[in-house]
This record gives C-alpha cells, structure tokens and sequence, in this order.
C-alpha cells in the first residue's frame, strides 16, 4: 500500500521507507559490532507490532543469532496505554544465561517495556538490551535505557511499518500521523 491509497487517513509521513531501510542497516552492523565476540544473541520480538521491524532487522546482522517472539498487551482497543501489563504469549526459549536483545517497533511511555526488561532479567539472562525503530522521548513516563534507536518521533498517534490502529495500516512501508477523525481523537 502508498501513500495515496490511504492519504485521507495520514497526516503526515514521519520516517519513510528508505530512512527506515538505511536506519535498520546502521542499527544492525552497530548490533553485529557489539556481540560479535559473543556466545549467543537472542532476538526477542514482540509481537504484534514489532514484526517487520524483527524481519528487517535481523537481516541486517551479520553474526549468527536466535529469534523468539512474546506477546505482550497493556493497549487493548485502545490509543493510550492503560500501564497494566498482561503476556499473551510467552517465550519458548530459555533465555537463563543468554544475550538478549528485545526488539521493539515504538516506545511510549515505557511502561510496558519498563516491565518487560524486569521480567527478562530476572529468568537470568547474561544481558537484556533493547533496539526500537522508533521512541517518543515527550511520552516517557519512566526512564528506560535504550541500547538502539531508530528515530525519535513526535508524540502523536503513529501508525506504518508495523503499527496499527485497531488492526489496520501495520502493512503500510512508512511510519505516519494517523488522522485524529480516524479514531476520534
């Protein structure tokens, strides 16, 4: 899908397809730097939104590796994260004295997130480190250190590349502003 197919619904394109090609490269010779000395690097995707970001990514690292997914939910049908975490789908793997990067598509508020490198960390992984595509440093509400960033972005509802609203625009090649008349915001 482009652009013009959807353009009602878009604001605003925020990080197009080829930034978001170029970014993923640098991030995953950064990420093949960084653990090419090592045992063992786990991907832990999270589902649902983190998919493409997870494919594109991976491909981009040049150091063998080992991909998991968990899903996690603290949104529900909503735009606003409710800070409640719930894991809809755990990981299969045991990552008990493993290099773990967690691989994100967005981070808000951090929340859930928050929680999940807690979580993580304490089934004994050697380390737990994170990669987004994107963050909203203006929606933090708790500090969480980020090892890799694609791109800071505004804090306004965006959708693209992974992230949806109700369901619809994860398949678009960009990131954009959805219309607020499209959730009624």
């Amino acid at each position: 899908m482009k652009l013009e197919d959807c353009k009602d619904d878009i604001v605003k394109v925020v990080v197009t397809e080829e930034q978001i090609k170029t970014r993923l490269a640098e991030m995953g010779k950064r990420i093949s730097e960084d653990y090419k000395d090592e045992d063992s690097l786990l991907l832990v995707g999270v589902l649902r939104g983190a998919i493409m970001v997870m494919a594109d990514l991976s491909r981009e690292i040049s150091i063998p590796l080992h991909m998991d997914w968990m899903a996690v939910s603290s949104y529900g049908a909503s735009t606003k994260t409710s800070g409640v975490v719930r894991i809809l789908k755990d990981l299969d793997t045991d990552i008990a004295g493993m290099n773990v990067l967690i691989v994100e598509d967005i981070i808000d508020s951090g929340l859930t997130l928050d929680w999940l490198l807690q979580n993580l960390e304490s089934r004994g992984a050697k380390s737990v480190k994170i990669a987004t595509l994107l963050r909203k440093p203006e929606a933090a509400k708790v500090e969480v250190d980020v090892e890799y960033v694609g791109f800071d972005v505004p804090n306004e509802f965006v959708i693209g590349y992974g992230l949806d609203y109700a369901e619809d625009y994860r398949h678009l090649p960009f990131v954009g502003v959805l219309a607020p008349h499209v959730y009624g915001g």
